[in-house]
């Protein structure tokens, strides 16, 4: 059995997340990825939560897992306002995966959530690998996007149970995800190359990422 330490990221850890995250995602989504430079930048930004970014290590102190927060929105039809969170990337290296790291680093970071006075979680994801941690449909609990579509990929956890009850909900999700491409390939100069490939993950995030929930 793995045995893990989780901790709070440090500025020593910030270049070895991001090579971490850089592994994790390479060619999964998308030929390459941007995730290691959405790491970088996320720290900077005032939705960020610190005290949320966290890293799971092993017993020798290598370092294989990590979880990031923002802060996001929730606006109901009133325009009454609840701050809730948004996590990603969440990244596991390669060698690590499907030994229950994730699961780990999630369940922990939930518990701090929550005594940080957070009721809900709403993330953009694949429901397989989400449902088991207690996320659902967003349609479930009727909040929509901006222009009142329901992506299939939505998903949110109460960390309250009945938090949402009987109201419609439109989600805000924080700034701090939006950058310039030729920022992240400047960025990915500084890293030792790797190979571009198609992979049938690239095929199943872009059927997800596109489908939506109708009545």
């Amino acid at each position: 059995m793995l045995h893990i330490t989780i901790r709070n990221e440090t500025k020593n850890d910030f270049r070895e997340v991001e090579r971490l995250t850089r592994k994790a995602f390479w060619n999964v989504y998308v030929p390459g990825c941007n995730e290691h430079y959405l790491a970088h930048i996320l720290r900077e930004h005032k939705d960020f939560i610190p005290e949320l970014d966290f890293v799971a290590e092993t017993e020798d102190g290598k370092l294989i897992g990590n979880v990031m927060y923002t802060q996001a929105k929730l606006v109901d039809e009133s325009k009454n306002e609840l701050s809730i969170l948004t996590f990603g990337p969440i990244s596991v290296h390669p060698d690590y995966q499907r030994m229950g790291v994730s699961k780990k680093l999630l369940e922990y970071s939930f518990d701090r959530a929550i005594e940080l006075g957070y009721q809900v979680i709403v993330i953009f994801g694949n429901p397989d690998n989400y449902v088991s941690r207690g996320f659902k449909s967003c349609k479930k609990y009727n909040i929509c996007t901006a222009d009142g579509i329901y992506p299939a990929a939505m998903l949110v956890k109460e960390l309250v149970p009945e938090t949402l009850s009987g109201k419609k909900w439109f989600y805000q999700e924080s700034p701090a995800y939006q950058f310039e491409k030729s920022d992240a390939e400047k960025f990915e100069e500084a890293f030792e190359p790797m190979k571009k490939e198609f992979r049938p993950s690239q095929e199943e995030f872009y059927i997800h990422s596109h489908s939506i929930i109708q009545d």
